[in-house]
């Protein structure tokens, strides 16, 4: 039996539907269909929109999501930017606000910012319903836990509950708070209409989101993509900052970069500041992307012949000096990887740009709120 959350799943999916085209997707009668979409239109998450083009006779009237019923919260946490934004049912930003700073501060000192900062986004919507909170963080994550976990890189988050702090916040409530990789946000942002991607985030970190046969990959511990951490030749005796030696991330990291332009001298806080000095022309900086992409496409070479994609896409700061990066990338990658997995294999950046994690955990909480199991709990 199709239940009110399975109508509206389908609805979600096709776009618009009309009552017939319901009716005849799902097998059930009219009266049924009507009952279920008038506990949907009751509730205000469906709503009528333009008719159908007629074939002759009156036009039958399309249903589709009522995507401005609620908004989401989207928290983005990066190593030296953490992104805050509403958006509506469909993903889409309504508002964006960016807090710059380091996590190397703790959660004790970065997570009471992030909540000011959703309180005065939230001032812009007042009285609309919040269903959700999606907080990524980069490395690994405990989503049940509501933690980061094991992560070599925040330094003083492994285990510290991160839940309580936006659960104090008013307009939050109830509302369920979601967790979770911030490369595998990005996967689902950016997928596009592939089942079988690599989205390989390239910023201060590297690390690798993994769609396969259509599904998130996130592996057994949750660890599945983080690749910035294999040992590699061209590593071999660097120290990275997880506190081993030789990490892929030691040579083309974007902190590695960071730290080798500041040894010559040169004035750069984080990995876009590099890409604006290399878009501007400077050729250590030039060279240092190039040479990253080069370490990145022999890094990820073994990925491409495992999985097969049908795309590899590039995500991160880094897509800021795409044209650069993927020159040493696909360098690497075409004399690493073998004929059959690259033959038809696209190389393509990130179509969201620098919202790529934003919009992808947005679309996190989104699957989480609007799944058939919450839409029947809650209906």
């Amino acid at each position: 039996m199709t239940s009110v959350g399975e109508v509206f799943a389908l609805i979600r999916a096709k776009g618009e539907l009309t009552r017939t085209e319901i009716t005849a997707l799902t097998g059930l009668s009219r009266t049924a269909v009507g009952a279920r979409l008038a506990v949907l239109l009751g509730a205000g998450l469906v709503k009528e929109c333009q008719p159908a083009p007629s074939t002759g006779g009156r036009p039958a009237t399309q249903l589709s999501v009522d995507t401005d019923a609620g908004i989401v919260l989207s928290v983005a946490v990066g190593l030296s930017r953490t992104r805050l934004a509403v958006c509506d049912l469909a993903g889409a930003v309504l508002a964006l606000s960016d807090i710059d700073s380091e996590v190397a501060l703790g959660p004790a000192d970065l997570m009471p910012d992030i909540g000011k900062g959703l309180d005065v986004l939230l001032e812009q919507f007042p009285g609309v319903d919040v269903h959700g909170v999606g907080l990524t963080l980069p490395g690994t994550v405990d989503a049940e836990r509501g933690c980061s976990c094991g992560s070599a890189i925040l330094r003083g988050w492994d285990g510290v509950p991160l839940r309580p702090y936006l659960e104090a916040l008013p307009r939050i409530g109830s509302a369920p708070i979601v967790l979770d990789n911030d490369a595998n946000a990005i996967a689902l942002a950016e997928r596009g209409g592939d089942d079988d991607v690599l989205v390989v985030k390239a910023s201060s970190g590297l690390g690798a989101g993994i769609i396969a046969g259509g599904v998130l990959l996130r592996g057994a511990n949750q660890a599945a993509g983080e690749f910035g951490h294999n040992k590699v030749v061209a590593a071999e005796g660097i120290p990275c900052r997880c506190g081993n030696t030789g990490c892929l991330e030691a040579v083309a990291g974007g902190w590695a970069i960071v730290r080798a332009l500041q040894q010559q001298g040169i004035s750069v806080r984080h990995l876009r500041d590099v890409a604006e000095l290399a878009a501007d022309g400077d050729p250590e900086a030039r060279r240092m992307v190039r040479e990253s992409g080069r370490a990145v496409g022999a890094g990820i070479a073994p990925a491409v012949n495992l999985l097969n994609p049908a795309a590899v896409v590039i995500a991160g700061d880094m897509a800021g000096v795409y044209e650069m990066f993927v020159a040493g990338l696909r360098e690497s990658l075409y004399g690493n990887a073998t004929a059959e997995a690259t033959g038809a294999l696209q190389v393509r950046p990130a179509a969201h740009g620098d919202r790529s994690a934003t919009v992808g955990t947005a679309m996190l909480v989104l699957e989480h709120v609007l799944s058939v199991a919450a839409i029947d709990a809650r209906l």
